[in-house]
């Protein structure tokens, strides 16, 4: 295997790009009224809140502090060789102090990208107590996210994606890793998990049980009904962006209110409706459809849906002999994602041996 290559990478958005972002939101004409008389959320986020994300992006959002505040992580571009392709990996890698941390990978879905993890890299990097595990973290783009390459032909798989980064933490010099991911991420980590020795366990957040997988309590019904929401009346992007990707693309890539729309709407809907009017959730918002624009990723960030199964066919794809974990596994189910499973579902998709299952969000508000 030819060894990757890796270099130093800083975010360092322009002062015109940032000028040509606010003079393109100021000259944006929002709707004057809601579609309909107390429409609410029932079509999507209410007016009020486009509103108010709209105001806070024209008038108090600090890229450049973001930007000061994202590149206290190094950042770095790989260059792995795959086949008949050099592709260039965005990441961040934050390594502890202490010796005796665990490489751990942490892989973001749709729509997000490395701030995701935000957060969590210096807690995790370097945690309070002694007695709580450190860990180097490291944070890759998807291809086709924010900085990396756009997958280099039709076909490419989120199994693809588990190839790549498992060549990249090789490169980076360690034999053995953890792997965290939720959304399209949790399909790249069970490929590492069922394929990849140098990968010794996955922790996930999305696991969702088959159509016919029916509760035996009550907190498998409250999960059940929400995943059953989600696929009755919240999958129209999925089905735009798995059908006509470049249309939708072409459409936003250049329409910043399109992408906080697009986007945006996930965030709200993807959280405890407690935290939806909190004024740090807007600033992580307002960051990641940012992130999105000004490294022109929309477009080819459509592409997990257009390459790999439907939906509907995630649970079973999950089973599949192959497929199946083999390293330890644990899950934690959070009622407020897409489509929270259980343990008796995610239990028949590998080795499972930790499972949490969340009923409401944690009790705590966000903070940078």
């Amino acid at each position: 295997m030819h060894p990757i290559e890796i270099d130093p990478f800083t975010i360092q958005i322009s002062e015109s790009e940032v000028a040509r972002l606010k003079r393109k939101l100021v000259d944006t004409r929002l709707p004057e009224h809601e579609i309909v008389a107390g429409a609410g959320d029932a079509y999507g986020p209410p007016a009020e809140w486009f509103q108010r994300l709209y105001n806070k992006w024209v008038n108090d959002f600090d890229w450049f502090v973001v930007q000061k505040h994202l590149n206290r992580h190094q950042h770095a571009i790989a260059t792995i060789p795959d086949n008949e392709y050099d592709l260039k990996i965005h990441f961040t890698h934050t390594r502890s102090m202490r010796t005796d941390a665990i490489p751990i990978i942490l892989i973001h879905g749709w729509p997000g990208s490395f701030y995701e993890f935000d957060r969590l890299v210096d807690n995790l990097a370097a945690p309070q107590s002694e007695s709580d595990p450190a860990f180097h973290v490291v944070v890759p783009s998807l291809p086709g996210f924010c900085w990396s390459s756009n997958p280099p032909k039709r076909g490419w798989t989120m199994q693809d994606n588990g190839r790549l980064f498992d060549k990249l933490m090789a490169g980076l010099g360690y034999d053995s890793y953890v792997v965290q991911a939720g959304d399209w991420g949790s399909f790249v980590a069970r490929e590492l998990g069922s394929k990849y020795p140098r990968c010794r366990a996955i922790h996930l957040n999305f696991s969702p049980a088959t159509e016919d997988f029916m509760p035996e309590s009550e907190s498998e019904k409250k999960r059940h009904e929400r995943s059953q929401d989600w696929l009755d009346d919240h999958l129209g992007y999925a089905v735009c962006m798995r059908t006509r990707p470049h249309t939708v693309g072409y459409g936003f890539h250049d329409n910043p209110m399109g992408i906080l729309s697009w986007v945006g709407e996930k965030y709200y809907e993807l959280v405890s409706p407690a935290r939806r009017s909190d004024p740090a959730w807007d600033k992580i918002i307002l960051t990641q459809v940012s992130l999105y624009y000004f490294s022109g990723c929309i477009m080819p960030s459509m592409l997990p849906y257009y390459e790999n199964p439907k939906h509907a066919e995630f649970a079973k794809l999950f089973m599949i002999e192959e497929n199946l974990v083999k390293v330890p596994m644990a899950y934690t189910s959070f009622l407020y994602d897409s489509r929270p499973g259980n343990k008796r579902s995610a239990k028949l998709t590998g080795n499972l041996v930790f499972y949490n299952g969340m009923s409401i969000a944690l009790d705590r508000t966000f903070s940078e």
